[in-house]
């Protein structure tokens, strides 16, 4: 039995999370930012504001809802990663926001986006 690459179809659902993202007309700008405090799995546009957003993905229902895995560790993990996105880059004043985008199933799986989903 071939063992799965976890790392591999996290990117696949990622993607089709970025591509959900440019259809509804945000520019996605990087995957996987990584910085010391963490990672972000989406930097993207949405007008002038600046959006991170996690994406989780579950197979079934045996490992709970995707979205009840970003839980008050995981926000505070990605605000500060956040933070390090803005400083690098240089960017004080911009608008942020973040988001989240939960994959649930595998047969059709079912995208769910929800905006502004935490304050940091």
């Amino acid at each position: 039995m071939e063992k799965i690459n976890w790392r591999r179809v996290g990117g696949m659902y990622e993607q089709a999370a970025g591509a959900y993202l440019e259809q509804k007309g945000y520019t996605v700008l990087e995957y996987n930012y990584r910085c010391r405090a963490g990672e972000i799995d989406i930097v993207a546009m949405d007008g002038d504001t600046l959006v991170f957003c996690e994406v989780k993905y579950r197979s079934g229902p045996e490992k709970g809802n995707s979205l009840e895995a970003v839980d008050a560790r995981k926000q505070q993990t990605i605000f500060r990663c956040a933070m390090f996105y803005l400083a690098e880059r240089k960017m004080g004043e911009i608008p942020c926001r973040f988001d989240v985008i939960g994959i649930d199933g595998t047969d059709s799986p079912e995208i769910v986006h929800i905006e502004d989903a935490f304050r940091g």
